[in-house]
């Protein structure tokens, strides 16, 4: 069984920055691509970014690409996502998410966390 836990989310104004973490327990963390969903109001969850699990393949959702940045750190069990240039319509719950797929992870991957509320104030 793989933990993830989130932190990083809050409240920031149009046009800035945020970075969230995840930091993975119990499994071998190169093992799995890892990847960050969202969900907003009334809308079904979606895809954003994921990374492989060497950190050489990555994915963007083109409505956050140039824009976001996912990057990892296995000797840190850790996955990062820089936020820049925020918009109102990124607000949601963002939840990290591994699963053992080549990078990008399916709409059902194998495990989540718990989720971290990002909210851009117009």
């Amino acid at each position: 069984q793989v933990q993830l836990v989130e932190s990083g989310g809050g409240l920031v104004q149009a046009g800035g920055s945020l970075r969230l973490s995840c930091a993975a327990s119990g499994g071998t963390f190169r093992r799995y691509s890892m990847g960050w969903f969202r969900q907003a109001p009334e809308k079904e969850r979606e895809g954003v970014v994921s990374i492989s699990g060497s950190g050489d393949i990555t994915y963007y959702a083109d409505s956050v690409k140039g824009r976001f940045t996912i990057s990892r750190d296995n000797a840190k069990n850790t996955v990062y996502l820089q936020m820049n240039s925020l918009k109102f319509e990124d607000t949601a719950v963002y939840y990290c998410a591994a699963d053992p797929t080549y990078y990008r992870l399916p709409s059902g991957p194998d495990y989540w966390g718990q989720g971290t509320q990002v909210t851009v104030s117009s």
